[in-house]
């Protein structure tokens, strides 16, 4: 028997989500979503950061079709991946940011319960990633102070079985990339190697920290707690601090987004880039088997938009796209020299292209890889997709 096409599997998959949107509950499949990461997954966090040099898409022509056409802090023309994660699970979009929660009213803390989005535009895996925005370590310790508010709210307890059953989804690594790229364009195989192994490593260390030693300051630290409060704010990975359900979204082949295009002298795409990003991805993978062999309760799944976007570009007519290499708003060579500000070309037909900007994906680009990820084979999604993760209550 013949097997399908990733095309034809999306296609297929776009056809049961429409289904299943029809006849399935609104009621939340999880307690809650938490989302950590970088301009893929930041819904307005860097609204809130002061400074001129801080990544935003608080302005037009975003957010042009996104309900009542605002924009949001979205990179995007209306959703992005994470708002359409989140319509699978049964919620109305991406949770809200957390430093619009950030002042801890019993009310918001309790808005806390259903998730929050702690990503940053511009930000990495490595703190040396990304000028004047929420580093992947801060956001891990935004999340630290959530759960301390919530558990001094409705018990440690409580929260613990909350968390243990919420989901973290985490969209992270191509600022990274990029940073690397930028500082040294013709790595040697050696060179390629040992950064993404380092970046793999971090990567790994923000989901389960490595065991410290015993010094005088942990026993320290250990005789505060006792005496103070069961928070105490030393630096931790999600899994310590109770995330048992972890949903990774890989890094697309961002050497093909209009930006590295720009840079090529024939407009192809840029294979270091590619190369560094097929290289983190895999080391991904084999980070987190590790950590489903090893740690008790950890469950994930490893999206992939690089398969997603593999999938569009090698059949955009099947998939109802018709340009895959120039942005929709832009200017310059293929719309990727500036990004997406009130003064950009804007193309009509947006539901038609596969980038938004610069860098990211469009509303529909986005509505589509959610729907491979969430409902998709072992292709998109892996080794359970993000379904099977959600349902599973094990």
């Amino acid at each position: 028997m013949a097997t399908a096409s990733p095309a034809g599997m999306i296609q297929a998959l776009l056809a049961l989500a429409a289904l299943c949107a029809a006849a399935e509950a609104a009621a939340a499949k999880v307690p809650a979503i938490y989302v950590f990461g970088d301009s893929t997954a930041d819904v307005g966090s860097n609204n809130y950061l002061p400074g001129s040099a801080v990544p935003r898409a608080n302005f037009p022509h975003n957010g042009v079709d996104f309900p009542t056409s605002r924009p949001t802090g979205r990179f995007s023309n209306g959703y992005n991946g994470v708002d359409f994660l989140a319509l699978n699970m049964g919620f109305k979009r991406s949770p809200p940011p957390f430093l619009s929660v950030a002042n801890r009213t019993n009310k918001q803390i309790g808005r806390g319960l259903l998730g929050v989005n702690f990503a940053s535009a511009g930000s990495g895996i490595l703190d040396t990633t990304g000028d004047s925005i929420v580093a992947m370590s801060k956001q891990v310790e935004q999340f630290d102070t959530l759960r301390c508010n919530i558990s001094a709210r409705i018990s440690k307890e409580a929260a613990d079985n909350v968390l243990s059953r919420s989901l973290f989804l985490l969209s992270t690594g191509g600022n990274d990339i990029f940073a690397f790229f930028s500082a040294n364009s013709t790595p040697t195989a050696e060179q390629k190697q040992l950064f993404t192994r380092d970046l793999v490593s971090q990567y790994k260390n923000h989901m389960k920290a490595c065991q410290p030693l015993v010094t005088a300051l942990s026993v320290l630290t250990n005789i505060v707690r006792s005496h103070r409060s069961e928070c105490v704010f030393v630096r931790q990975a999600l899994y310590d601090l109770g995330a048992r359900k972890i949903a990774v979204i890989d890094v697309p082949p961002i050497g093909c987004c209009p930006y590295p295009r720009s840079l090529h002298p024939l407009g192809a795409c840029i294979d270091v880039l590619n190369e560094l990003t097929r290289g983190f991805n895999k080391g991904v993978k084999d980070a987190m088997h590790s950590l489903g062999a090893s740690l008790s309760g950890f469950k994930y799944s490893i999206g992939s938009s690089h398969a997603v976007v593999q999938s569009i570009m090698k059949h955009p007519q099947r998939l109802g796209f018709k340009e895959v290499t120039t942005a929709c708003c832009g200017s310059g060579r293929f719309n990727g020299k500036t990004g997406c500000t009130p003064n950009a070309t804007l193309c009509s037909n947006r539901h038609e292209y596969l980038f938004w900007d610069l860098l990211h994906p469009t509303h529909a680009t986005s509505k589509l890889a959610a729907v491979a990820i969430y409902n998709g084979s072992l292709h998109f999604a892996a080794p359970i997709n993000f379904r099977q993760l959600v349902d599973d209550q094990s």
